[in-house]
């Protein structure tokens, strides 16, 4: 009994301290100096009504949209994860081979034409929002054509989405951001 107590009570001020009083503080100072972050780094289209998140990607289709990196989980949320294939994997090369093979044919490309690997693997999370500069290089003469719009005008808004990785990261292009953008400098009717 003698340790009971002060245990019990070491237990109530760690829970109140580490469950409550952190927590809090830490969502107070993030919702003041980082607003947009804390809300979920959401995307709003013309009319303000929320389309999207900057950083969690979605199954982009038409030939109008810049497309993200594959995702094994098929861009759900709850089950996000790799394939865990290696890079042995008779599996993953097919799929590999088969995401080549509908690429080259969406964009009407021989099948010699190298395709940006980050187009042919899924990240480790399968909601990865970034491609790499040669991505959207690769994609922009269909997005281009698909709206009507001089590949230069594209070209510009994609230079316009460009994120510098910084000293270890690498340069990357938000697809959330940048098929919001074309939504609305280059909108069209239906999806």
């Amino acid at each position: 009994m003698k340790w009971t107590f002060p245990n019990l009570r070491l237990f109530l001020s760690l829970a109140i301290i580490t469950g409550g009083i952190y927590p809090l503080a830490v969502t107070l100072i993030s919702l003041i100096f980082f607003p947009h972050q804390a809300h979920g780094s959401l995307i709003r289209n013309e009319r303000g009504e929320i389309i999207a998140s900057e950083l969690i990607a979605q199954p982009f289709t038409s030939a109008k949209y810049f497309w993200p990196r594959p995702s094994a989980g098929g861009y759900a949320t709850m089950p996000s994860a790799a394939s865990n294939l290696s890079w042995t994997s008779g599996k993953l090369v097919r799929v590999v081979a088969e995401r080549k093979t509908a690429l080259l044919k969406a964009h009407n490309l021989p099948e010699t034409t190298p395709v940006p690997e980050d187009m042919l693997f899924a990240s480790g999370s399968g909601l990865e929002p970034f491609i790499s500069p040669e991505a959207a290089e690769f994609q922009l003469n269909r997005v281009a054509a698909a709206r009507g719009v001089p590949p230069e005008k594209i070209r510009e808004l994609v230079a316009e989405h460009f994120v510098r990785g910084g000293i270890l990261g690498e340069n990357v292009i938000n697809v959330m951001t940048l098929n919001a953008a074309l939504d609305t400098l280059f909108p069209m009717s239906g999806m």
